[in-house]
């Protein structure tokens, strides 16, 4: 197995330094709680990003494929600045500085964080202008430029312009009664140079026109006006040939693309008293927080950009000249505008376990054996299935659930309002501050309680992110619960593009334990003793140190294999930094943030971390720990940071059937031989992509585990 070197350089607190100069020496590693132990949580987020970027240099994807990566890269950019980099600006702005664990202080990160940040946006416009699209061109997918319409075509876009724009854009002159428009948060928008004067005698040098929020950012010309081959016109394309038109008699002597990026963060208080009605009021405020960066077309001229910066409260730190489209993510439209399957990875149909397809009840399989499934491979819908049927059944009295996101039009949601509709008890515990869910989550809630479900919006101040349904149902005269836990959503788009385990039993204690958790959810009273679960923020924590600690006392033989999307806690991180001092053998599946350094000589030599980035999100969390070959693993909503395992409402499974036991080592083990999605984190902070060695065969982890459980299945 050989790899490719990744190209981010680390910073210290004085200057930027080059990756080899970064590993701390054997003597300052012994601290556990020494800066250089620690790599920076915002960082290490760009070079996730960073990460995802290169799936577009990657030929082993399909084409469009790998333009969907390349706007993934926008949209996880977009919420690093509406959030992370808004988060920074927010301390600075209220005196609440903090130096991270990396020694960095806010303003040194900021400094750095916009030098990698333009590195990675010049290379994702690099990437676009001189390998995507010209490979775009050769399969004859055009996005057509101003300057290449033919007549036809520009007949096409005049009309396009004057019935479906014209009609409702609304541009903005700037004069003393028209002051700068409040910009809503990532709009597209549009500067424009003017000359001259109006019907009013008015003159203004400026005027902004807001891009409608109603229209598709991408057209494809029809084909009577193309010479064969798919043909797009971008939005902005159309707008600025037009511009004449919104501004009659004045000369249009410049019109710029620009998009505002803002705080999209939620401040919401402890003690509130209506947390929806707090949250509404929030929500309206989001749209308009304060600017954190500002992208503009790179042939915008200086003073314009000075303009908007000052508007805006910015400086050239936050300024991103970008050489195409300004929002990248308005490409994601590709896919759906051209017919050509054979440029997409192909569908395929996620696979239902024969112990399940065997019977006609869910309750009739999971009382058989405990059902565990990994989506996307193996379909989402005996979940479903499960909450359909318990709505229809006579012999079910109660369920209970949790929801973070579900999505619109979920089935889920539609099976629980049914199952209230038919006079069963149902409880739903909404997370109303799921992240850029809140307004559906609003409106979720308002539809369950309509259908006459029990809706709790959790414990303010923890976010319940816990996946978890408890079905009562009456069997012989005696009270049966059913348990779904999971790693992710109830959201059945997602669990086709993202990887999660769903774990189905009627395991008393299991069920006892699920059912207190509802109690301290719904209700009032102390914590309730839990006899198999782990749950923050009251046990999870605790207990994975303990589990870690008992590794630990087993030196050599010691075994952890962690599968997180994040790892940020410190105490978690200095536990793991003490089994491997202890000579534990460690191993790290970390799709995103990893603030652990290892492979430091008498600190983490025996810690490997890898990142699997691949056609599917992977978002599993697997807590594997060898205890002398008594194997016990967890699966969890939980990742390794301080917001899962300290502020949020989270449980641990332990998987115990044999069976289960074994194929969730076969998949970790997948994973650990993957030499083509597996990217290597190295001591310096760089991340090396793991390649075949000459006559390996390719393994990528997520091919071998589709075409593993298709067999089985």
């Amino acid at each position: 197995m050989t790899s490719k070197k990744g190209n981010l350089k680390i910073a210290d607190n004085e200057a930027t330094l080059t990756a080899a100069d970064t590993v701390p020496s054997h003597e300052e590693s012994l601290s556990l709680d020494a800066c250089e132990n620690f790599f920076n949580r915002e960082l290490s987020q760009l070079q996730f990003n960073h990460r995802v970027l290169k799936q577009a240099l990657d030929d082993t994807h399909p084409l469009i494929t790998r333009l969907i990566f390349c706007c993934i890269f926008s949209s996880n950019m977009d919420e690093f600045f509406e959030i992370r980099v808004a988060g920074i600006r927010q301390q600075l702005k209220y005196g609440r500085e903090q130096v991270y664990a990396d020694g960095l202080q806010p303003e040194q990160l900021l400094a750095e964080i916009s030098r990698v940040a333009h590195e990675y946006i010049d290379e994702q416009y690099n990437i676009l202008n001189n390998v995507l699209i010209p490979e775009l061109e050769k399969e004859n997918i055009h996005f057509v430029r101003r300057h290449e319409w033919t007549p036809a075509q520009a007949q096409w876009v005049r009309t396009y312009f004057d019935e479906e724009i014209l009609p409702v854009v609304s541009p903005i002159g700037l004069d003393p009664s028209h002051p700068f428009p409040r910009l809503v948060n990532k709009s597209l928008n549009f500067i424009v140079e003017l000359d001259g004067k109006d019907a009013f005698g008015r003159e203004t040098g400026m005027a902004i026109v807001p891009a409608p929020k109603s229209l598709p950012r991408l057209v494809r010309l029809p084909d009577d006006v193309c010479d064969g081959g798919d043909n797009l016109v971008f939005l902005s394309s159309m707008i600025h040939a037009h511009t004449d038109e919104l501004f009659p008699g004045m000369e249009i002597k410049g019109c710029y693309q620009f998009r505002l990026t803002r705080n999209a963060d939620l401040e919401l208080e402890d003690d509130l008293e209506d947390l929806a009605s707090a949250l509404r009021g929030e929500l309206l405020s989001r749209r308009f927080g304060d600017g954190v960066r500002l992208e503009v077309a790179d042939n915008c001229p200086q003073d314009l950009v000075q303009f908007l910066l000052t508007e805006f409260g910015l400086t050239e730190r936050d300024l991103y000249e970008v050489r195409g489209p300004v929002n990248l993510t308005r490409l994601l439209a590709v896919g759906g505008l051209v017919n050509r399957p054979d440029l997409s990875y192909s569908g395929f149909s996620p696979v239902i376990p024969r112990q399940i397809r065997s019977r006609d009840s869910m309750f009739d399989s999971i009382r058989k054996r405990p059902i565990l499934l990994l989506h996307p491979y193996e379909n989402f819908s005996p979940v479903v299935d499960l909450l359909r049927q318990a709505a229809k059944d006579p012999q079910v009295l109660a369920i209970r659930q949790t929801l973070y996101r579900s999505g619109a039009n979920s089935e889920v949601v539609e099976a629980l309002a049914d199952a209230a509709r038919r006079g069963k008890e149902v409880t739903v515990v909404i997370e109303l501050r799921a992240r850029f869910s809140e307004e559906e989550n609003l409106e979720l809630a308002s539809r369950l309680q309509e259908a006459g479900v029990i809706v709790v919006y959790g414990v303010v101040g923890y976010k319940t992110h816990a996946k978890m349904i408890l079905i009562v149902r009456r069997e012989e005269g005696k009270l049966r619960r059913y348990v779904h836990l999971g790693t992710g959503n109830y959201h059945a788009a997602n669990a086709r593009l993202y990887t999660d385990y769903s774990f189905m039993t009627c395991d008393e204690a299991i069920g006892d334990d699920v059912n207190k958790l509802f109690q301290q959810l719904t209700g009032m009273g102390k914590a309730l003793k839990i006899k198999k679960l782990f749950h923050s923020p009251f046990t999870l924590h605790s207990q994975i140190l303990q589990l870690i600690e008992r590794e630990t006392r087993l030196g050599e033989k010691g075994r952890i294999i962690f599968k997180f999307n994040g790892l940020t806690e410190p105490q978690l991180i200095k536990a793991l930094y003490r089994a491997s001092q202890a000579g534990a053998k460690i191993d790290l599946i970390i799709r995103g943030i990893c603030c652990l350094r290892p492979q430091v000589p008498g600190l983490s030599s025996t810690i490997h971390v890898r990142s699997i980035i691949g056609r599917f999100l992977e978002h599993t969390r697997v807590y594997y720990f060898g205890n002398d070959g008594q194997t016990q693993v967890y699966c969890s909503s939980a990742d390794g940071m301080e917001r899962n395992l300290l502020r949020r409402v989270e449980v641990a499974f332990p998987v115990e059937e044999p069976a289960l036991v074994e194929r969730l080592q076969d998949d970790l083990n997948t994973y650990l031989a993957d030499n083509c999605q597996s990217w290597v984190l190295q001591a310096d902070g760089s991340y090396e992509q793991n390649e075949p060695a000459e006559g390996e065969p390719r393994l990528a982890s997520q091919l071998v585990l589709l075409e593993r459980l298709t067999a089985k299945s």
